[in-house]
């Protein structure tokens, strides 16, 4: 454990002493091709850094924290854009500029100039139905309990423990970028976005994917594949049907880092089961969108019946598809007996105090 510590303090310091070079260097190297091409050294650092580090939360935090978002960011930044530049408005500081690089989080758009999307997204809102919010307290006790349960998996059926693998899953993630929006804000005053929206109310895939679930990194995703794709696609098939070509690009990357990201924990030649599971849906979503487009948006199902069928979808090409990489590796137990030693020091650090 010393050596991992040890380990990790070094990815990290690296992390940091890139930052600083893209903050003090690179930003003053003009847009486009030239600063790409000075980003090149941090891309490559960054995609190796997980291969430095052995244990599953360390090695997965750090994947997909820096190798994949803060080089999405990366990208966008080597040409003005994204959340780390700010051409319209004063250059952010040094610490703005590496928590907003380090971490999943996402600055609300200003009410009073909404971006085109933030409209689009208003004006596609779906039908309204009862809420059932989850604060992060209440999050991260039903993790625990959770946590505690698995013990106990060998009473239980394996797809009622594959179905708490999926809720695992929703509230870890939810809770890691819950304490990352927290801390930026603490630190920088900022107003940030929620890194989900009630995610199991959703009443299609196009909701479940493009409004609901880890919100930051379909935006991310929307910014350096997804936009790229369409403005291509709009000469192509024209701006009716361009996202045919655009929302499976955007899934087929998702599945692609994905895959990348179960490597790092693994260190397992891929099978590319997580990959098809994003081809999948990608495939899906585009079947949902020229449906709705051939009805005009007339054919819409109660979200009694809609939600049940959006959810029980996702959860059960999960079953099929995303966990049995890490589960047939162990990843999956090794990720929750780290868990449990967290919980554990959380308990004596309590009693200590």
């Amino acid at each position: 454990m010393e050596g991992e510590i040890k380990n990790l303090v070094k990815v990290w310091l690296s992390i940091l002493a890139s930052l600083c070079y893209c903050y003090f260097l690179a930003s003053k190297i003009p847009r486009g091709k030239l600063r790409l091409f000075c980003l090149l050294p941090i891309f490559f650092l960054f995609t190796i850094l997980p291969f430095y580090l052995s244990y599953v939360f360390p090695i997965g935090l750090t994947a997909l924290f820096i190798s994949w978002l803060c080089n999405f960011k990366l990208l966008l930044f080597a040409f003005d854009k994204g959340p780390l530049s700010s051409p319209n408005l004063e250059p952010c500081s040094l610490i703005h500029f590496i928590l907003k690089a380090c971490l999943p989080v996402k600055t609300k758009e200003n009410a009073k100039y909404p971006s085109p999307q933030t409209v689009q997204t208003s004006q596609k809102s779906c039908p309204k139905h009862p809420k059932l919010p989850l604060n992060w307290p209440t999050k991260v006790l039903l993790y625990a309990i959770l946590v505690s349960a698995h013990d106990y998996k060998q009473y239980v059926h394996p797809k009622i423990v594959l179905l708490m693998y999926c809720c695992m899953v929703y509230l870890l993630i939810d809770i890691i970028f819950g304490i990352s929006n927290g801390l930026v804000s603490a630190t920088t005053g900022l107003e940030l976005e929620s890194p989900s929206d009630e995610p199991y109310l959703s009443t299609s895939l196009q909701d479940f994917w493009g409004r609901r679930w880890n919100l930051m990194v379909t935006n991310l995703l929307r910014h350096t594949i997804y936009k790229p794709v369409r403005s291509f696609s709009d000469m192509l098939l024209g701006p009716k049907w361009a996202p045919l070509l655009a929302v499976p690009a955007a899934f087929v990357v998702s599945g692609l880092m994905h895959e990348l990201l179960f490597y790092y924990v693994t260190r397992v030649s891929p099978t590319w089961e997580v990959t098809w599971y994003f081809v999948l849906h990608g495939v899906c979503v585009v079947v949902e969108f020229g449906v709705k487009r051939a009805f005009s948006g007339q054919l819409q199902l109660h979200w009694a019946v809609s939600t049940p069928l959006t959810v029980g979808f996702v959860v059960a090409t999960a079953m099929w598809l995303f966990f049995p990489p890490v589960l047939r590796t162990g990843a999956v137990e090794r990720a929750i007996e780290e868990c449990k030693a967290l919980l554990d020091y959380a308990k004596v650090l309590s009693k200590v105090k």
